[in-house]
């Protein structure tokens, strides 16, 4: 039988949500969707890379990102938060 050899790394995990989003969305839909695209388009999306995170899912207005230390995760999330 051939061992196989286990890789480690570290890893800080993101989880972020926007609140009160399902409320906005029942108030003014189309409003609140144009500027939640565009929020993420010019700031949280751009500040992933810049801090050396990858997306690993999005769901609506929540999203999951890695990063290679918990320091650029907070970073990141200062910035964008």
């Amino acid at each position: 039988m051939t061992e196989q050899r286990v890789q480690r790394r570290l890893a800080a995990i993101l989880a972020a949500d926007v609140v009160g989003y399902s409320v906005l969305m029942q108030r003014a839909g189309e409003a609140t969707y144009a500027k939640f695209e565009r929020l993420n388009g010019q700031l949280i999306e751009p500040s992933l890379p810049r801090h050396d995170g990858r997306p690993i899912k999005t769901t609506g207005d929540g999203a999951l990102a890695e990063f290679a230390s918990p320091l650029a995760a907070v970073r990141c999330a200062s910035i964008v938060g």
